[in-house]
C-alpha cells in the first residue's frame, strides 16, 4: 500500500470515527491502524502472522484417519515411506491448533527436506536406533515425544495404537517458548503468491498422483477455490466431517531411493531427495502449469519456474506439496486443450 492510500485510508477512518466518537477515539483508532497491519504469512500467502515453525510428522493410514488439525497447517508434505505407503509432515506458523494428530516417527528424508525453513520445533513419536544420533546433530529443536513425554503427547482412549497418539500443540509451543527454546520464525522458502495466475496452464477438473501403495486425487471445487483431496478413492475429511485441500497443490517428481535405515518389520525406508532439480507441477484456479524445480543445497528455498523459466506464483492459502517419483494423471477440462500427462 502506497503512503497516499495508507493517508487516505486513515483520513477516511478519522471522519467516520469523528462524528461517533468523538477525538479520543480518533487518536486510539488511528495508532491501532498504523500499529497493527495486517499480517500475510509467507508460507501460505494467507492472513497470519509469521511464527515459530512447528513441524509435525502424521500418520497417511486408513487406521489414521480422520486427522486431526491438518486444516491448520501453511505447508502440508506427502512423502514414501515403508511399503510404498505416505505419512504427512504439517508445517504450522500462522496458527498453532490445540491438537494434531495422530502423530507418528520421523524419517530420514525430513532432515534433508526442512533444512530450508531454519531452526524448526520438530515433533514426532520416535525413531528407528540407527536415525536418532542424525536427528540430534541436525539443525532442529527436538520437541518429539521421547523428549517432552505424556504431559504433551497425549494417548487418545478412542483409538488404538499406533495410530492414538496426539499432540496438545499449543501447550507444547507455549513450553517451548517460556524454556527459551530455539525455533526460527516463518520465512520465505522459494515460493511466492499472487491472486491471478501469471504462467500459462491448462485446464483440468481432477489429478490422480500414485505411490506404490497408496493414491491421492484431487478435484478442483469452484465454490471453496480448493483442490478436494480423496485417498484411495474416499474422500479425506478432518474430525469435523470437512473435505481438506489446498488452495495450491504441488506435484513434486523427485529421485525416491533406498536408503541405510528400515523399520522393525524390515521394511527399507526410501529416501526422497529434495536437493537438485527436477519436473513438476503446479496446480492452482483449476490450472496445471507445468513446472520445474530448484534446490541448490539443504539450506537454499525451492524455487518454481514455468517452462519459459518465469517464476511460478502459488495461489493465497494452503500448500499441499506431493513428493513422488511418478508422473501424475490429468483429467482435461475441456477435451479440445493438451495436458502434460492426461487419462
Amino acid at each position: 500500500m502506497s503512503f497516499k492510500t495508507r493517508s487516505a485510508l486513515v483520513f477516511a477512518t478519522y471522519l467516520a470515527v469523528l462524528v461517533t466518537a468523538g477525538c479520543a477515539s480518533i487518536s486510539q483508532t488511528v495508532t491501532q491502524l498504523i500499529s497493527d497491519p495486517v499480517q500475510t504469512n509467507v508460507l501460505s500467502g494467507r492472513e497470519g502472522e509469521n511464527g515459530p515453525v512447528l513441524v509435525v510428522k502424521i500418520d497417511d493410514t486408513r487406521n489414521a484417519r480422520p486427522q486431526v488439525g491438518l486444516e491448520f497447517a501453511d505447508v502440508v508434505y506427502i512423502e514414501q515411506v515403508e511399503g510404498g505407503l505416505t505419512r504427512l509432515a504439517a508445517v504450522f506458523s500462522s496458527t498453532i491448533p490445540p491438537r494434531i494428530g495422530p502423530v507418528r516417527s520421523a524419517r530420514i528424508s525430513d532432515i534433508e527436506l526442512f533444512a530450508q525453513y531454519g531452526r524448526v520445533a520438530f515433533a514426532y513419536s520416535g525413531a528407528q536406533q540407527k536415525l536418532l544420533p542424525v536427528i540430534a546433530a541436525a539443525n532442529l529443536s527436538d520437541v518429539g515425544a521421547m523428549r517432552r513425554g505424556p504431559a504433551f503427547y497425549e494417548t487418545d482412549p478412542n483409538r488404538f495404537q499406533p495410530f492414538a497418539m496426539f499432540l496438545n500443540a499449543q501447550t507444547l509451543m507455549t513450553n517451548e517458548s517460556n524454556k527459551g527454546t530455539v525455533i526460527d520464525s516463518a520465512k520465505n522458502i522459494g515460493w511466492n503468491f499472487s491472486k491471478k495466475i501469471e504462467n500459462k496452464g491448462f485446464e483440468i477438473s481432477d489429478v490422480t498422483m500414485h505411490w506404490p501403495a497408496q493414491k491421492y486425487s484431487a478435484t478442483w471445487n469452484p465454490k471453496s477455490m480448493r483442490w478436494f483431496l480423496s485417498v484411495n478413492s474416499v474422500p479425506d475429511l478432518n474430525d469435523r466431517g470437512e473435505n481438506l485441500g489446498p488452495t495450491t497443490l504441488v506435484i513434486q517428481i523427485v529421485s525416491i531411493t533406498p536408503s541405510e535405515y528400515g523399520d522393525k518389520f524390515g521394511g527399507n525406508t526410501p529416501f526422497s531427495q529434495t536437493v537438485g532439480s527436477g519436473k513438476g507441477y503446479v496446480l492452482r484456479d483449476s490450472t496445471v502449469i507445468a513446472a520445474t524445480w530448484n534446490r541448490v543445497d539443504a539450506l537454499s528455498p525451492t524455487k518454481w519456474s514455468d517452462e519459459t523459466g518465469a517464476e511460478i506464483k502459488f495461489a493465497p492459502g494452503q500448500v499441499w506439496v506431493a513428493l513422488t517419483d511418478k508422473e501424475p494423471d490429468f483429467t482435461r477440462k475441456f477435451a479440445s486443450a493438451p495436458s502434460p500427462t492426461s487419462k
